[in-house]
């Protein structure tokens, strides 16, 4: 591909050479790598996973040769494409994680995906990599009654586990723009960002700290001390797996994760005069409480960045750059965005992307590090990565350095994720689930009440 600002809305809007931006970037390819190499750790994928690793490895032994060998170029998949939500959101639930691991390590996990928010905002402030990043929090509305009672419920959920920061808001302390709120929660630990800033000026600063990062470079497969790639072998003591989504697309992997698709759209930016109506400032993101997930932001520029679920799973796990535009699902978010907020009813829609993103088969993302084999790994974010893929770069850090600390002992540390299951099995399973929440959204729609339909797919879903 080479056009690669065509790939969202936020690679389109990067500065471009020649701008005097500090952030310009005209997207061009690295070189690839031309033969064979030995470093001390090649990462397999040019994401956030990836590059938040380098970046803790680096800083934490600037001896270290590091090479990260990406299929196209840096942040080419989630990493540039997602929502721009810097939350605290984990795929597994709090209540999910203490059934499987206890109480303590449920918190312990719950607040250091809090940490991380600020880990970003540091970061991302002493390495001067300008990303728009805001901490404003999100803002979940309850639009009818059954939104509003998983709204209450939510909250009195966060206070069993000391979560005493989210808090339920009456429609009056709610957007006045938005149609139907009876009500919100506000959970201050989320930052709005531009997620493409983010993982190229990633990208940059890791090559400063001697990271080589070889481009279009795909890897065939590897196994201890060695990864092949379509040019050439690369040895290493330690192996980085940071797929994602991707990972199905290759034999190794390819039922640990499903590449479920989520899909946006930006529209023009609208005025402050309209903001101020909607109610939505800078810097904060927001969302409903339906079960088939959307979730937006009020750009930098002024901009609605909406996106959700709903395009259909595909045989095979396959992926395909037809599969990031859905017509029928762009339409959907044209009316979801315009249901929610009617002062967004007329508004151009700029900007249609998508790309999928990695489910593990419990939900419930992990890292894991085999010292025997050397090869690590990270993933299954199912859509919350942005922050925490700066968390797995941390742990991974330490886990491949041999340090006990608290974070390489969080209840996310080794845990191993069932295989899913065979086609066709997997086909009619996933694209079930999707249709299991369009139907409790509508079930709760015409009766006010908790769908049946919802309550029995979460155990499914991580909750």
């Amino acid at each position: 591909m080479s056009d690669y600002r065509a790939l969202s809305y936020w690679f389109d809007s990067l500065p471009a050479a020649g701008t005097g931006d500090a952030g310009a970037d005209d997207l061009l390819p690295r070189p690839s790598l031309a033969g064979p190499i030995e470093v001390d750790v090649a990462i397999v994928g040019g994401g956030l996973t990836g590059l938040w690793t380098a970046y803790y490895l680096a800083s934490a032994q600037p001896s270290l040769r590091i090479a990260v060998l990406e299929k196209h170029i840096a942040g080419f998949g989630a990493s540039g494409r997602n929502g721009g939500w810097c939350s605290a959101l984990f795929p597994a639930s709090t209540a999910a994680l203490a059934r499987r691991h206890g109480r303590d390590a449920a918190v312990a996990m719950r607040e250091a995906m809090i940490e991380t928010v600020q880990e970003v905002g540091r970061v991302t402030a002493a390495e001067g990599i300008d990303c728009d990043f805001v901490r404003g929090g999100t803002i979940s509305l309850a639009r009818g009654p059954a939104q509003w009672a998983a709204a209450r419920a939510e909250v009195t959920e966060a206070g069993r586990w000391g979560v005493d920061d989210l808090a339920l808001r009456d429609a009056a302390h709610s957007p006045r723009g938005a149609a139907g709120a009876l009500g919100s929660t506000f959970d201050p630990a989320c930052a709005r960002l531009h997620p493409a800033k983010l993982v190229r000026g990633l990208a940059r600063v890791v090559e400063q700290l001697g990271v080589t990062i070889y481009e279009e470079t795909e890897v065939l497969s590897w196994r201890a001390r060695e990864v092949l790639t379509e040019h050439a072998a690369v040895r290493a003591e330690t192996i980085v797996i940071a797929l994602e989504g991707y990972g199905a697309s290759l034999p190794q992997t390819h039922r640990r994760v499903l590449p479920l698709y989520s899909l946006m759209i930006a529209t023009e930016p609208l005025s402050d005069a309209t903001w101020d109506e909607i109610g939505i400032e800078h810097g904060q993101t927001f969302a409903d409480f339906r079960h088939l997930l959307v979730y937006g932001q009020r750009t930098a520029d002024n901009r609605f960045a909406f996106g959700g679920r709903g395009a259909r799973y595909h045989w095979g796990s396959s992926i395909r750059p037809e599969y990031d535009r859905v017509p029928g699902v762009f339409d959907h978010l044209a009316r979801t965005l315009a249901s929610i907020f009617p002062a967004a009813h007329d508004v151009a829609i700029t900007h249609r992307w998508g790309g999928p993103l990695g489910v593990p088969r419990d939900w419930h993302a992990s890292t894991a590090f085999d010292a025997a084999t050397g090869i690590a790994t990270a993933g299954g974010y199912v859509g919350d990565g942005l922050s925490t893929t700066n968390l797995a770069g941390r742990t991974l850090t330490d886990l491949i350095l041999h340090r006990d600390t608290e974070i390489s002992r969080l209840p996310w540390v080794n845990h191993r994720s069932p295989l899913w299951e065979p086609e066709p099995l997997r086909f009619i399973g996933a694209n079930l689930g999707t249709t299991a929440m369009t139907i409790a959204d509508a079930e709760e729609r015409l009766t006010g009440r908790a769908s049946v339909a919802a309550r029995l797919m979460a155990p499914l879903t991580g909750h």
